[in-house]
């Protein structure tokens, strides 16, 4: 059993169950490590590493519809400290901006009458997805096509409508015309089907299937690459063309997609299916299997070759798969959100594989990458760890730079998904509640604060309220639990109705059950069935009686203990509205009369155990077994008080001694009163409430009584407040709650729906003196402090079961000194905060370690652009550190032209982008240009291939680009001396001055493109890209310099930029 520490003074907390529809997309993973979901009006902060919530935040008064984390893509200081920032939004409009550790709201933004309906969602149903990688690019999903909006900035409007491209249906859209023979099969036919549809004319009303589309995001690892989510095929969009590049198809049988979530560091997508199962698809290499003459048949487009799956779960009408999140920084995990609030954790994978993949069943071999950090395996090194997904697999496969076989170190791996967390919600309501005894000081070593709550589906949920986590979950009855009384602190009894019959009639189940065994069995035996329902079961103070109230037949008297039947009370018994015990009794003068016998029963097992029990055995042990022997062997019982009330409102006084029931006094009804609905009772005051809302007071020892119409309607249920001394009151109506201070008859504070909370009150209890407990409509069970207003609570006031590990929860200072110790001397064996006792000594080992380190620490800490530096810094670093070693200039290590002998250590994955090495960098966009050359389906495309050609030193390919313009086309006689003006450069070296006169000129007349292009042709890149600099226009300078320059002259250009970026007037220090 997990070790409980007693805190008395519990945090206010929040139990989920089920989900709103409208929190289906209101999910986010940040880099911070957690987990933040909406769940109605709440929001949930999970740890997944533990799989505990950490958090409830509660503000919002609409359904949560989404959350996003703040980004972490900036340096860390005391300045800009490490903090949880969440940004919500409800379906009200209203977005509230938290600090997470206290659970405050840092600021509110509310805009009346304008509902948020999705993350950036406009009021024109124009949904925005996140910025393509383009400088200050946006695109939005309209109705009928695709908007991009090229000079999109928070701080202005954007100064034009934008370009709009429409989609046209998959299945409407004309395939390109083949002979019958040839006809394709599975992906290839599917993607034949989509070749023309992109286009920027408007299609036909029936052609447009935008409705149809799920979803819109960007492909982090490859630039200006989009996918578009449909239910059962995935679009990849190549957005330089507007072209469908790629598709992913699944079978007729298959399931359909609901999600699908791409990641940067591999190009690598997670997709969702409406059955709960998540799939793992790798992009292919891009190498051809074979030669083929059809120049279309010989490209192969982005193909997604299925690598791993999970178990699917069990889908009813109130389970569903709502989302899928990946962790940014490993973004080897992920979590499943499912409808009635469950987390699955999912974990990928990898395992080396003895036998080669077999080539003929079309998949290509998965190789794990052959460095960590830029620094080899080791000889004794089998594999990288699974710390990321970039450890897992390696890079992207380009032919003519890579290899078609593995290196050495690199092994053939295989993917799995790995089950490693779950959290379960509550299940959908209504709830009963019940919180265990109170803690005393004779209790207090072994006390646990649990909440039993009694589902619809028959099982009681007990739940540790010090750590919010669930303690048993125990399947008790065949109904919905109506009911739950606790005996000690590890039993109870709770009760279960079934539907009635045609007579009226049910099957009641009372059950006993013990925590410690889990053993339950029926404490009525075998009476039950067919008899009319049971409406409350009230146990005694001292725990020894308990009174069955029915509905149409009279109570039933048992004793706790034996198990027995005390009393069956008579027909003509008056019918019970309302029942509670007196917490007085006479068990202090009982034992007082018992004390000599007791003593003496003390000295007796003393002598007789002497040979077994120590000397030092406690007398109050031995007195506490001899008071156990005597009441249970002898049946010696204290006597105890319950009053009720009839239907006429007459108050009935009834005393209980062992086997003996005697009825008391009777008070007359209160004119003023309705049929009383309740009662509490605890020291001399006495509380009755009605169905008319009306509390009455009673001061037994002064014998006066007191009338407070509350004017709330009927009163549900009161309870009094535990502790000696307190008098406060919970009483519960059918619209809210309110607390009473009996000693001032006062109202203490109150909650009504509508007002103050927007959902409905189904259970209430007190879980210590100062906390009450509210079951609601919602599914939740809030944890509250005795003025009721729903507020989050700080997360270092709990006692979680396990630690959990997030540098964001310490104070700034705290993280930053972890930080920095975890980064001191790793080539030392003792630390020190002195940089003037530093021994370094210049190793090539110790500097692996640094870099290895640094990224780790980096990772560990979810500082995005640390961990993007260092990947990148690390592998030049070892890049450079092997070029010296071989005597051979860094420049040299990779010419252009010859890209068939790589580096020993690899190369950076195409998604760093214009940071790999430049001949990789120039192989990926040479096919990228074929892969386009194909796809297109215009002029327009026939001339950004031929222009990026151009730009890339095809000449020959691009001439031919040009002559294929037809005569009709205005631009014919253009494309025609363009042809010419290209074939003619190389062999006439003089013109070559007059060419960069003429490019000169058309740059200052507004005609850059085409100014840049004809340097190109002279070979003078670097001035085309100085002149791309001068006019803004650095991703393109930056670009051209990969792919036309070599490494020493491609340094200076995006050294240019980085000091563009360092500059006052941009100030963008963390992207330089």
């Amino acid at each position: 059993m997990i070790p409980f520490t007693v805190n008395i003074k519990l945090a206010a907390r929040t139990l989920t169950g089920p989900l709103n529809s409208h929190n289906k997309p209101a999910v986010d993973w940040g880099w911070q490590g957690l987990i933040a979901q909406g769940c109605h009006s709440s929001i949930l902060i999970i740890d997944p590493k533990t799989a505990q919530t950490i958090q409830v935040l509660e503000r919002h008064k609409a359904n949560v519809v989404k959350v996003k984390w703040s980004r972490e893509n900036y340096h860390h200081s005391l300045s800009s400290p490490y903090s949880l920032r969440l940004a919500s939004a409800d379906a009200a409009g209203k977005i509230i901006v938290w600090d997470v550790v206290s659970g405050m709201a840092h600021c509110e933004i509310q805009e009346h009458a304008k509902p948020i309906q999705g993350e950036g969602r406009l009021i024109s149903k124009c949904s925005i997805v996140q910025t393509i990688k383009k400088s200050n690019g946006q695109c939005l999903l309209t109705s009928e096509g695709i908007v991009f909006i090229t000079d999109f900035s928070p701080s202005k409007a954007p100064g034009s409508a934008g370009k709009k491209v429409y989609i046209a249906s998959p299945h409407s859209s004309p395939a390109h015309s083949k002979p019958a023979a040839v006809q394709p099969t599975g992906a290839k036919k599917a993607l034949n089907k989509v070749k023309v549809l992109i286009t920027n004319e408007k299609p036909t009303a029936e052609a447009v299937t935008l409705n149809d589309c799920l979803q819109l995001s960007y492909l982090p690892s490859k630039r200006n690459h989009m996918l578009l989510l449909y239910p059962r095929e995935i679009l990849i969009l190549d957005l330089e063309l507007s072209q469908t590049v790629g598709v992913v198809a699944i079978e007729r049988s298959g399931v359909p997609f609901i999600q699908v979530i791409p990641c940067a560091q591999r190009d690598v997508l997670y997709c969702l299916h409406e059955n709960g199962c998540i799939t793992l698809r790798v992009c292919r290499s891009t190498t051809p299997l074979s030669e083929e003459t059809d120049p279309e048949q010989s490209v192969q487009e982005l193909v997604y070759d299925l690598r791993s799956q999970c178990d699917a779960i069990r889908v009813t009408k109130t389970v569903r798969p709502y989302r899928a999140v990946v962790c940014p920084v490993n973004e080897n995990r992920a979590a499943l959100v499912v409808s009635d609030g469950r987390i699955m954790l999912w974990e990928l994978k990898a395992h080396n594989i003895k036998a080669p993949t077999n080539l003929s069943s079309g998949l290509s071999p998965l190789y794990s990458p052959i460095n960590f950090c830029g620094t080899p395996l080791s000889r004794n090194q089998k594999r990288i760890p699974d710390l990321s997904l970039n450890t897992m697999i390696g890079h992207t496969l380009i032919s003519g730079v890579d290899p078609p076989w593995p290196t050495a170190g690199q092994q053939e791996v295989q993917l799995k998904f790995l089950l490693t967390g779950l959290l379960s919600g509550l299940p959908l309501p209504p709830f009963s509640l019940r919180m265990c005894p109170p803690l005393t000081t004779k209790n207090i070593n072994h006390y646990q604060p649990l909440l039993a709550v009694g589902t619809s589906n028959g099982s009681v949920l007990v739940y540790n309220l010090t750590s919010g986590l669930l303690h048993k979950e125990l399947s008790v009855h065949s109904c919905e639990v109506r009911g739950i009384e606790w005996v000690s602190l590890t039993s109870f009894l709770s009760f279960a109705t079934s539907s009635p019959n045609n007579m009226g009639l049910v099957r009641n189940e009372l059950q006993h059950v013990d925590l410690r065994t889990g053993r339950c069995f029926a404490f009525r035996g075998e009476r039950g069935n067919d008899e009319p329902a049971i409406e409350m079961i009230k146990v005694s103070h001292l725990k020894q009686y308990l009174v069955v109230v029915f509905r149409d037949k009279p109570l039933e008297l048992w004793d706790v203990r034996t198990g027995t039947l005390l009393r069956e009370m008579a027909k003509n018994f008056p019918t019970v509205t309302a029942l509670e015990w007196s917490p007085s009794h006479n068990l202090k003068s009982l034992k007082k009369k018992q004390m000599a016998a007791r003593e003496a029963m003390a000295r007796q097992t003393t002598l007789s155990d002497a040979e077994q029990s120590s000397i030092e055995s406690s007398v109050i042990s031995l007195l506490q077994e001899a008071e156990s022997k005597a009441e249970m062997s002898q049946g010696i019982s204290a006597r105890e008080h319950f009053v009720f009330t009839d239907t006429d409102g007459q108050v009935y006084h009834i005393t209980v001694e062992g086997n003996s029931v005697k009825d008391g006094a009777r008070i007359p009804p209160d004119g003023s009163m309705g049929s009383i609905a309740c009662i509490a009772w605890k020291g001399d005051t006495l509380v009755l409430g009605d169905v008319d809302g009306n509390l009455n007071f009673w001061d037994l020892k002064a014998r006066l009584s007191r009338g407070i119409p509350t004017h709330r309607g009927w009163v549900k249920k009161i309870r009094f407040a535990p502790g000696k001394g307190n008098q406060k009151l919970l009483v519960m109506y059918t619209d809210g709650a309110e607390v009473w201070d009996t000693k001032e008859v006062q109202m203490v504070s109150s909650i009504r729906v509508g007002r103050n909370m927007s959902y409905r009150i189904l259970d209430i209890d007190w879980c210590t003196s100062d906390k009450v407990v509210l079951a609601s409509d919602d599914g939740c069970v809030r944890v509250l402090e005795m003025a009721m207003k729903s507020a989050s609570y700080r997360m270092d006031e709990q006692d979680l079961t396990d630690p959990v590990w997030c540098p964001y929860l310490l104070l700034p200072r705290a993280a930053l000194t972890l930080k920095a110790f975890l980064l001191l001397q790793p080539w030392s064996g003792s630390y020190t905060m002195d940089i003037a006792q530093v021994d370094y000594h210049e190793k090539d080992e110790i500097k692996g370690l640094v870099q290895e380190q640094l990224n780790s620490l980096s990772n560990l800490f979810g500082d995005e652009s640390d961990l993007q530096f260092w990947t990148v810094a690390a592998h030049y670093i070892q890049s450079f550190s092997q070029a010296r070693q071989l005597s051979v200039p860094a420049s040299e290590t990779q010419p252009p032209a010859e890209g068939s002998q790589s580096v020993p250590q690899g190369h950076l994955d195409i998604c760093h982008d214009i940071l790999c090495e430049s001949s990789f960098f120039q192989r990926f966009q040479l096919e990228r240009v074929h892969l386009q050359e194909v796809k297109r389906s215009s002029y327009e495309h026939t001339k950004k291939c031929a222009d990026q050609l151009l730009l890339l030193g095809q000449t020959d390919r691009a001439v031919q680009l040009l002559l294929e313009t037809n005569a009709d086309n205005p631009s014919y006689y253009c494309d025609s001396l363009k042809a010419c003006l290209v074939t003619t450069i190389p062999s006439s070296g003089p013109s070559q001055s007059t060419i960069k006169l003429v490019a000169t000129n058309m740059i200052a007349s507004g005609k850059l493109a085409e100014g840049v292009q004809l340097l190109c042709l002279i070979d003078k890149a670097v001035d085309a890209c100085r002149y791309l600099q001068t006019y803004g226009e650095w991703n393109r300078a930056a670009w051209l310099a990969k792919v036309r320059l070599n490494p020493a002259e491609a340094s200076d250009v995006l050294k240019r930029w980085a000091e563009h970026l360092c500059s006052s007037q941009v100030n963008q220090k963390s992207k330089a």
